[in-house]
């Protein structure tokens, strides 16, 4: 195993040992070098056998055969005389720029820059490949104004030091604005560059300066893309385009340009109105959209076309911002009180009159500050000084229509069209607040109590009217009543009326007692059929009618049993005799009414009445009355009978 290994590692070294001694022998006895394909050879002249040796002074590359770093570089392949003693040769890689990078050289050697100069001018040398052409061509030692784009390059280090930088990129809706750093300085009076053609967005910057371009600011600016731009030249700020919204217009203020003829006309003394492309403002506003402006050289002003809304009211505020810095109005009123009211001034500005108001103002926050705020603030408070409040209060709208006549003519003077005057809130002192909403309530509560007043007037006509209505029910039921008790009283008369002749018929036996009580039945009935008072009438008649008839009837019975029973006596007188016939009736009273024959108390002849009797002369009397009224009775047999007799003329 060892002797394999042996065996096959001596004939490794061999070849090994050989190719060393074969390239150092080539080397030192031929000067060969092999350059790699992906190197390049620099070499150093270590001396000079003949000729001149040194370099010239301030010189560190050698162009001539000079000692010392070589202009000349080897590319890749095989060269000879390339001594071992003599030359040194370093292998290097190629330059490569990397995608998205610039390559910036920095030249060792060279001529001198120009006073002035901060850049050496590009001269023919391949791309700073061929070093020796770049010094015999007059390259200029320090910066280069020409770059090296993407690739791989063959770049001598000893004469170039190379840096890397990125591309410009300039994103959409951005505008580069270029300041350069090599040129012409300005002309007096410009504060940027004018423009020149042919550089290519100053990419290519000998052009630029060979076409006059001027050092400093540039008017032109480059727009989305990339570039190759050198940064040791150009500096590269990036703005937004400017945009100018829908319902504005953008009035142009350029820094830059030819004096311009004004275009304003002689009535306008404050300020030049010029043409497009002079210096002033331009008389053309832009119109919406977006446009590449360089900030600055250039100033664009907004001015809304559209009515534009001012608010003088501290808690509200316009989205445009103008109005941010006005605040509720304070005034005074003619009787020494204080208040408070917002007011919303309502303007616009006409297409063509926006560059008159810009060069007037300069921008649309100075018209609301010099104009707009001292002329609507002003006009109120003179207004507020010739009234008291409660009357500013009550004048509200026509004060409205002459604030918008005032300040309407006001801004006219000032290429503005005053559209509206509105005023908001008016916010009288607390005190006077309080004294007039009491006068209010007070208003109010009297018109309440009137309201009410009214409302029980009407209650009570309504409850007037509503009993008048119950009430006529109620007559109408009582008219009815009447009606039916009338046709009641009709059928009860017919009836008693019937009834009556009933009893009348009736009557043969007992007289005509019924007849009467019947007529005075009917007559009650009659009484009833009329209203509360006609009834009780009717009844009262009817009542007596019955009573009337009743008596009659029994009047006329007690005269026929008088009658029957005098015409009894007179026949029993006749056949008795009076005297028999006195005596008779005596016993029978005696007997029907229990008189005593014998009295309690006695007569005595000498009228001695110790003992409880009468005397003797006083019962003579009695007995005599006695006998007397016997004897009348039987004369008279109608008294007797129980009848009240009269004589026919005192009947």
């Amino acid at each position: 195993m060892d002797l394999t290994f042996q065996s096959w590692m001596i004939p490794v070294g061999i070849v090994v040992v050989c190719l060393v001694l074969y390239k150092f022998v080539l080397r030192v006895f031929f000067g060969l070098v092999i350059v790699p394909e992906d190197k390049i050879g620099l070499v150093t002249k270590k001396f000079v056998l003949f000729g001149k040796q040194t370099l010239p002074e301030g010189r560190i590359i050698a162009t001539n055969g000079e000692a010392g770093f070589q202009a000349q570089t080897l590319a890749p392949g095989v060269y000879f005389g390339k001594w071992i003693w003599q030359y040194s040769i370093d292998f290097q890689p190629f330059t490569v720029i990397p995608t998205g990078k610039i390559g910036l050289l920095l030249a060792k050697d060279g001529v001198e820059l120009e006073t002035g100069r901060i850049l050496g001018r590009k001269v023919d040398c391949d791309s700073f490949q061929d070093a020796e052409a770049f010094l015999r061509n007059g390259g200029r030692k320090g910066r280069q104004t020409a770059i090296i784009t993407p690739g791989s390059y063959r770049i001598n280090t000893l004469l170039f030091n190379i840096e890397l930088a990125d591309m410009m990129i300039i994103p959409d809706n951005a505008v580069g604005v270029i300041t350069t750093l090599e040129g012409n300085p300005l002309e007096e009076g410009q504060i940027a560059g004018k423009i020149v053609e042919g550089h290519n967005k100053f990419q290519d910057v000998d052009v630029f300066l060979q076409n006059g371009g001027y050092k400093g600011l540039q008017e032109q600016v480059i727009l989305a893309g990339s570039y190759f731009l050198n940064p040791w030249f150009a500096k590269l700020e990036m703005v937004h385009m400017t945009e100018i919204p829908i319902g504005h217009v953008g009035v142009v203020i350029s820094y830059v340009g030819e004096e311009g003829k004004d275009l304003s006309g002689a009535e306008f003394k404050h300020g030049n109105i010029v043409q497009k492309g002079s210096k002033g403002v331009w008389a053309e506003p832009l119109g919406p959209g977006k446009y590449p402006i360089n900030p600055y050289i250039m100033k664009v002003e907004l001015v809304p076309t559209t009515n534009l809304v001012l608010n003088w009211a501290s808690a509200r505020s316009e989205s445009h911002q103008l109005d941010k810095n006005l605040s509720t109005i304070t005034v005074r009123s003619k009787d020494g009180f204080p208040f408070n009211l917002d007011v919303s001034q309502i303007i616009h500005i006409p297409t063509n009159e926006a560059p008159k108001v810009i060069a007037r103002f300069g921008n649309m926050v100075n018209l609301v500050s010099q104009v707009l705020e001292p002329t609507i603030g002003n006009y109120f408070r003179n207004s507020a000084q010739g009234s008291d409040v409660i009357a500013f209060l009550g004048t509200r709208k026509e004060r409205q229509q002459s604030a918008k006549e005032h300040i309407g003519h006001v801004l006219e003077q000032y290429n503005v069209n005053g559209v509206d005057t509105l005023i908001g809130d008016i916010v009288p002192p607390e005190s006077l607040m309080k004294t007039l909403t009491d006068r209010k309530l007070a208003e109010e509560q009297k018109i309440t109590y009137e309201t009410e007043k009214l409302a029980q007037e009407t209650r009570q006509t309504l409850e007037k009217e509503t009993a008048i209505a119950d009430m006529q029910k109620e007559i109408v039921k009582a008219d009815q009543g009447v009606v039916i008790a009338e046709r009641i009283a009709d059928a009860s008369v017919k009836k008693a009326q019937g009834d009556a002749n009933s009893v009348r018929l009736q009557a043969t036996a007992e007289g005509d007692r019924l007849k009467l009580l019947a007529n005075g039945e009917a007559e009650k009935t009659r009484l009833l059929a009329k209203a509360e008072s006609e009834k009780i009438e009717l009844l009262a008649k009817a009542n007596a009618e019955q009573i009337s008839l009743t008596g009659n009837a029994e009047a006329e019975k007690i005269l026929a049993i008088g009658k029957s029973n005098a015409e009894s006596y007179k026949l029993s007188v006749e056949a008795m005799g009076g005297n028999n016939f006195t005596q008779l009736k005596i016993m029978e009273n005696i007997a029907s009414q229990n008189v005593k024959i014998m009295p309690d108390v006695l007569i005595g002849g000498n009228g001695d009445a110790a003992n409880g009797g009468i005397s003797g002369l006083l019962g003579l009397q009695l007995l005599e009355q006695l006998q007397k009224k016997s004897v009348e009775s039987v004369q008279n047999p109608e008294q007797q009978a129980g009848i009240d007799y009269k004589p026919e003329n005192e009947q």
